[in-house]
């Protein structure tokens, strides 16, 4: 099955200045076929990937710069750029700007890359123009068939990213059949579990807490394009980034404990995007122009926390490692999960007498704390609903893949327009 194999590179002085100028002139493809796109649609007409790779070829004549550049790093962002707009609509997709998006560019043939370790630690690969570029080898590449190779920055480093074949494929059966666990996600505790586990980290320390607040005052105070504020940006860039991947970490360090230990994982299906958007302003009907309290700094503060414990980034996790071990994952609804007794099955919301305790006025059980109550809830509702999907599908039917098959230029040139 696909996977992905990331490595931290060790890049040359001229091939970072390199990589940067690749990077530059793939967001300006993007932006200039996004551009074109939103043109064509505002006079009721269509552009498809065919005819802007078309008139790349005619814009290298007149432009010495776009053929300095890997042509086949600007043919897949005019394909990354085909599918973002096939599947969230020209007008939704973002323009790429030098402050928000970080360098980032595709080599998408994999089997033309020659990929060879140089000692224990340091392996190498040939990309198109760039030569051979070495990369910390932390984990073997033997064995595994090479699809494609994303080069990117994060923060200050540079990172290539493979996409393989590892020729594994998902086990009919788990090793623990008939093993399942619900999960509640929250704020307090990142992770609860209806067998009562309460896994959660901090991802900031407090020092670096304080840390951040000093760089972002001073970052208020200086000027723009400086090089005290790039300095500052930077060094602010720096803690996010290892935020960030402790993060990461955990989620895949979380997920990876419960699909080997359970057949089955059922969580709630949360809409994060929907949940973190800032709140709407309400205008005062009696002073026009002016605005009524809505609460938008405490709904900053929750969405915050919520980015913070990274529920996407777990349920990511978890469908990946999923694969490997032959885990179902169920979505279920939220809808009363918190406020509903896993005994009595009785729901009301003083119930929840505080975040952390949840004491069922209906049966008068002893209390419990409320993530794990509702991940009990959950853990119901999820059986409940493999039990009908299993009652509704009979046996000589297959259960269809949920992984996307690979594809190649080729593939998409012959969808429909």
């Amino acid at each position: 099955m696909l996977s992905g194999r990331r490595f931290r590179v060790e890049f040359t002085d001229e091939q970072a200045e390199f990589a940067e100028r690749i990077g530059s002139v793939s967001r300006a493809v993007w932006n200039t076929g996004l551009a074109q796109r939103r043109e064509y649609r505002r006079r009721g007409a269509w552009i498809n990937y065919r005819e802007q790779a078309h008139e790349l070829v005619d814009a290298k004549e007149e432009h010495a710069w776009l053929k300095e550049v890997p042509g086949h790093c600007l043919q897949q962002a005019l394909i990354d750029l085909d599918e973002a707009c096939r599947r969230h609509g020209t007008f939704r997709v973002r323009w790429r700007s030098t402050r928000r998006w970080a360098p980032s560019f595709r080599f998408p043939e994999g089997s033309k890359m020659a990929v060879e370790k140089l000692n224990r630690r340091t392996w190498r690969v040939k990309l198109p123009k760039l030569g051979y570029v070495k990369f910390r080898g932390s984990r073997s590449l033997d064995g595994e068939t090479i699809r494609s190779a994303t080069v990117s920055r994060d923060g200050g480093r540079w990172f290539v990213s493979f996409l393989v074949d590892d020729l594994m494929t998902t086990p009919e059966e788990h090793l623990v059949p008939g093993s399942a666990v619900g999960v509640d996600r929250g704020v307090a505790v990142a992770v609860a579990t209806s067998d009562g586990d309460l896994i959660d980290r901090q991802f900031v320390t407090a020092g670096e807490r304080r840390r951040t607040v000093v760089l972002q005052r001073k970052l208020s105070h200086t000027a723009k394009n400086s090089k005290n504020r790039t300095k500052i940006k930077a060094a602010l860039a720096k803690l996010r980034t290892a935020e960030r991947h402790r993060r990461e970490d955990f989620c895949a360090q979380t997920a990876h404990r419960l699909a080997h230990a359970n057949a089955a994982v059922v969580y709630e299906d949360l809409k994060t995007k929907q949940m973190t958007r800032r709140a709407k302003p309400v205008e005062d009907p009696d002073h026009p122009g002016h605005f009524l309290p809505n609460g938008a700094g405490s709904k900053s503060g929750l969405n915050r926390s919520i980015l913070g414990k990274g529920w996407y980034r777990f349920e990511q996790s978890l469908t990946s490692v999923a694969r490997y071990t032959g885990t179902r994952v169920v979505k279920v609804p939220a809808a009363f999960t918190s406020q509903r007794c896993s005994v009595c099955r009785h729901v009301d919301p003083k119930s929840r007498e505080s975040q952390a305790v949840f004491r069922c006025i209906h049966c008068l059980r002893p209390a419990e704390h409320a993530d794990v109550n509702a991940a009990k809830n959950i853990l119901a509702a999820g059986l409940a609903v493999t039990a009908c999907r299993e009652a509704a599908t009979p046996a000589s039917v297959a259960v269809t893949s949920t992984q996307e098959p690979a594809g190649n230029r080729e593939e998409l040139l012959l969808q429909p327009v």
